[in-house]
């Protein structure tokens, strides 16, 4: 490998803004994070499915609902 062409490596601990603290390694000195996996609504659990633009009723609307309830031929 060659050499002086590497960053540097830092032991750093993290702070979630929920309390979460997770001790890693960066090229960064990084110290706080918005969000971590313990908060984060895809890990725990909570997430929500939105449908802001109404697709689902626009796909129901276009092609009705028996459309998917029908079974594919195999």
């Amino acid at each position: 490998m060659k050499e002086n062409i590497h960053p540097e490596y830092f032991d750093v601990t993290v702070e979630c803004a929920c309390g979460n603290t997770i001790k890693t390694k960066s090229t960064k000195k990084i110290s706080k994070t918005d969000i971590c996996s313990a908060c984060h609504p895809f890990y725990t659990g909570k997430q929500k499915v939105l449908d802001t633009e109404g697709r689902i009723e626009k796909f129901r609307r276009k092609f009705g609902t028996d459309y998917t309830n029908t079974k594919k031929n195999k």
